[in-house]
Protein backbone atom coordinates (compact mmCIF):
# COMPACT_ATOMS: atom_id res chain seq x y z
CA UNK A 1 0.00 0.00 0.00
CA UNK A 2 1.31 3.43 -0.95
CA UNK A 3 1.82 6.14 1.68
CA UNK A 4 -0.98 8.19 0.14
CA UNK A 5 -3.37 5.24 0.51
CA UNK A 6 -2.42 4.84 4.17
CA UNK A 7 -3.05 8.53 4.80
CA UNK A 8 -6.40 8.36 3.00
CA UNK A 9 -7.47 5.31 5.03
CA UNK A 10 -6.46 7.06 8.24
CA UNK A 11 -8.53 10.11 7.29
CA UNK A 12 -11.57 7.95 6.53
CA UNK A 13 -11.15 6.08 9.82
CA UNK A 14 -10.85 9.36 11.70
CA UNK A 15 -14.07 10.64 10.15
CA UNK A 16 -15.82 7.38 10.91
CA UNK A 17 -15.18 7.62 14.66
CA UNK A 18 -15.93 11.33 14.98
CA UNK A 19 -18.55 11.75 17.67
CA UNK A 20 -21.60 13.99 17.52
CA UNK A 21 -22.24 16.55 20.23
CA UNK A 22 -25.69 16.90 21.80
CA UNK A 23 -27.18 19.33 24.32
CA UNK A 24 -29.97 18.27 26.67
CA UNK A 25 -33.33 19.80 25.82
CA UNK A 26 -34.72 20.44 29.30
CA UNK A 27 -38.18 21.37 28.02
CA UNK A 28 -38.58 17.84 26.63
CA UNK A 29 -36.74 15.99 29.40
CA UNK A 30 -37.72 14.71 32.83
CA UNK A 31 -35.55 14.00 35.85
CA UNK A 32 -37.11 12.82 39.13
CA UNK A 33 -35.93 11.72 42.56
CA UNK A 34 -37.92 9.15 44.54
CA UNK A 35 -37.24 9.35 48.29
CA UNK A 36 -38.85 6.53 50.25
CA UNK A 37 -40.77 7.47 53.35
CA UNK A 38 -39.11 7.73 56.70
CA UNK A 39 -41.24 10.33 58.43
CA UNK A 40 -44.02 9.11 60.68
CA UNK A 41 -46.39 12.06 60.98
CA UNK A 42 -49.71 12.10 59.19
CA UNK A 43 -49.16 13.91 55.91
CA UNK A 44 -45.52 12.90 55.58
CA UNK A 45 -46.08 9.20 56.05
CA UNK A 46 -45.70 8.80 52.30
CA UNK A 47 -43.00 8.47 49.67
CA UNK A 48 -41.80 11.72 48.15
CA UNK A 49 -41.31 12.28 44.43
CA UNK A 50 -39.24 15.33 43.56
CA UNK A 51 -39.03 16.77 40.06
CA UNK A 52 -35.72 18.35 39.12
CA UNK A 53 -36.72 21.72 37.69
CA UNK A 54 -33.29 23.03 36.68
CA UNK A 55 -30.62 20.87 35.05
CA UNK A 56 -28.30 21.11 32.06
CA UNK A 57 -25.98 18.75 30.27
CA UNK A 58 -24.21 17.60 27.18
CA UNK A 59 -23.54 14.26 25.53
CA UNK A 60 -21.31 12.98 22.77
CA UNK A 61 -22.04 9.86 20.77
CA UNK A 62 -20.59 8.17 17.72
CA UNK A 63 -23.04 7.62 14.84
CA UNK A 64 -23.83 3.96 14.19
CA UNK A 65 -22.06 2.58 17.25
CA UNK A 66 -22.82 5.15 19.96
CA UNK A 67 -19.39 4.61 21.51
CA UNK A 68 -17.03 6.29 22.06
CA UNK A 69 -19.50 8.38 24.02
CA UNK A 70 -19.69 10.67 27.03
CA UNK A 71 -22.30 12.34 29.22
CA UNK A 72 -22.20 15.22 31.70
CA UNK A 73 -25.20 16.48 33.70
CA UNK A 74 -25.40 19.32 36.22
CA UNK A 75 -28.39 19.75 38.54
CA UNK A 76 -29.20 22.76 40.73
CA UNK A 77 -29.94 21.07 44.03
CA UNK A 78 -32.42 23.71 45.17
CA UNK A 79 -34.56 23.07 42.08
CA UNK A 80 -35.91 19.77 43.48
CA UNK A 81 -39.64 20.20 44.06
CA UNK A 82 -42.19 17.84 45.61
CA UNK A 83 -44.81 16.72 43.07
CA UNK A 84 -47.15 14.41 44.99
CA UNK A 85 -50.77 15.53 44.58
CA UNK A 86 -51.60 14.20 48.05
CA UNK A 87 -49.80 17.21 49.59
CA UNK A 88 -51.18 20.74 49.73
CA UNK A 89 -49.12 23.59 48.28
CA UNK A 90 -48.24 24.70 51.80
CA UNK A 91 -47.08 21.18 52.69
CA UNK A 92 -45.06 20.97 49.49
CA UNK A 93 -43.34 24.24 50.31
CA UNK A 94 -42.46 22.98 53.79
CA UNK A 95 -41.11 19.72 52.33
CA UNK A 96 -39.07 21.57 49.71
CA UNK A 97 -37.60 24.07 52.18
CA UNK A 98 -36.66 21.38 54.69
CA UNK A 99 -35.20 19.12 51.99
CA UNK A 100 -33.09 21.91 50.51
CA UNK A 101 -31.85 23.26 53.83
CA UNK A 102 -31.57 20.24 56.12
CA UNK A 103 -31.18 17.26 53.77
CA UNK A 104 -29.24 18.48 50.74
CA UNK A 105 -27.60 21.52 52.33
CA UNK A 106 -27.96 23.47 49.09
CA UNK A 107 -26.43 26.59 50.60
CA UNK A 108 -23.11 24.73 50.87
CA UNK A 109 -23.58 22.16 48.09
CA UNK A 110 -25.55 23.93 45.34
CA UNK A 111 -24.93 21.41 42.56
CA UNK A 112 -25.37 17.69 41.92
CA UNK A 113 -23.38 16.42 38.94
CA UNK A 114 -22.60 13.31 36.95
CA UNK A 115 -19.65 12.97 34.58
CA UNK A 116 -19.11 9.75 32.67
CA UNK A 117 -15.74 8.01 32.65
CA UNK A 118 -16.60 4.96 30.56
CA UNK A 119 -19.64 3.92 28.53
CA UNK A 120 -20.29 0.48 27.05
CA UNK A 121 -23.17 -0.37 24.74
CA UNK A 122 -25.01 -3.27 23.15
CA UNK A 123 -26.82 -2.55 19.90
CA UNK A 124 -30.33 -4.00 19.95
CA UNK A 125 -31.63 -2.60 16.65
CA UNK A 126 -30.62 -0.10 13.99
CA UNK A 127 -31.04 2.91 16.26
CA UNK A 128 -31.43 1.39 19.73
CA UNK A 129 -28.83 0.52 22.34
CA UNK A 130 -28.54 -0.82 25.86
CA UNK A 131 -25.91 1.23 27.64
CA UNK A 132 -23.97 1.05 30.89
CA UNK A 133 -22.66 4.47 31.82
CA UNK A 134 -19.90 4.41 34.38
CA UNK A 135 -19.05 7.75 35.91
CA UNK A 136 -18.60 9.97 38.93
CA UNK A 137 -21.67 11.21 40.80
CA UNK A 138 -21.07 14.19 43.05
CA UNK A 139 -23.78 14.73 45.67
CA UNK A 140 -23.59 16.68 48.92
CA UNK A 141 -19.89 17.33 48.27
CA UNK A 142 -19.03 13.62 47.98
CA UNK A 143 -17.96 11.99 44.70
CA UNK A 144 -18.41 8.27 44.12
CA UNK A 145 -18.20 6.08 41.02
CA UNK A 146 -21.48 4.50 39.91
CA UNK A 147 -22.81 2.63 36.87
CA UNK A 148 -26.10 3.75 35.33
CA UNK A 149 -28.04 1.41 33.00
CA UNK A 150 -29.95 3.16 30.20
CA UNK A 151 -31.92 2.60 27.02
CA UNK A 152 -30.63 4.88 24.26
CA UNK A 153 -32.16 5.69 20.87
CA UNK A 154 -30.75 7.87 18.12
CA UNK A 155 -32.99 9.44 15.52
CA UNK A 156 -31.74 12.06 13.11
CA UNK A 157 -30.40 14.94 15.20
CA UNK A 158 -31.96 13.63 18.43
CA UNK A 159 -30.60 11.42 21.20
CA UNK A 160 -33.09 9.90 23.68
CA UNK A 161 -31.95 8.17 26.86
CA UNK A 162 -34.04 6.76 29.70
CA UNK A 163 -33.43 4.69 32.80
CA UNK A 164 -33.15 4.69 36.56
CA UNK A 165 -30.58 4.04 39.26
CA UNK A 166 -30.40 4.05 43.03
CA UNK A 167 -27.85 5.33 45.52
CA UNK A 168 -27.52 5.11 49.28
CA UNK A 169 -27.74 8.58 50.79
CA UNK A 170 -25.40 7.49 53.60
CA UNK A 171 -22.71 6.88 50.96
CA UNK A 172 -22.86 10.60 50.23
CA UNK A 173 -23.12 11.68 53.86
CA UNK A 174 -26.64 12.90 53.30
CA UNK A 175 -28.39 12.85 56.68
CA UNK A 176 -31.92 13.75 57.68
CA UNK A 177 -32.51 15.55 60.92
CA UNK A 178 -35.56 15.36 63.12
CA UNK A 179 -37.58 18.22 61.73
CA UNK A 180 -40.84 19.04 63.49
CA UNK A 181 -40.89 15.69 65.24
CA UNK A 182 -39.60 13.72 62.26
CA UNK A 183 -41.85 15.01 59.50
CA UNK A 184 -38.94 15.01 57.08
CA UNK A 185 -37.12 11.72 56.91
CA UNK A 186 -36.19 9.17 54.31
CA UNK A 187 -34.77 5.71 54.01
CA UNK A 188 -31.23 5.18 52.85
CA UNK A 189 -32.15 4.15 49.31
CA UNK A 190 -32.92 7.02 46.92
CA UNK A 191 -33.95 6.35 43.30
CA UNK A 192 -33.24 8.65 40.36
CA UNK A 193 -35.27 8.31 37.14
CA UNK A 194 -34.56 10.08 33.89
CA UNK A 195 -36.08 10.46 30.45
CA UNK A 196 -33.75 12.76 28.55
CA UNK A 197 -33.96 14.21 25.08
CA UNK A 198 -30.84 15.86 23.63
CA UNK A 199 -30.48 17.68 20.35
CA UNK A 200 -27.47 17.83 18.09
CA UNK A 201 -25.45 21.00 18.49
Amino acid sequence: MQLADVQTAAMVSSKTITSTRYRINTSQSQFTVHAYRGGLLWFLGHDHIFAVRDFTGEAQATPGTLTPASLEIRVKADSLAETQAKFTEQEKQMINDATHKHVLGTGVYPEISFKSTDISTEKTSENDFKAKMGGDLTLHGVTRHIVIPAQVRTSGDTLHASGEFSVGRSDYKVKTKSIKGGTIGMRDNVKFSFDIVANRV
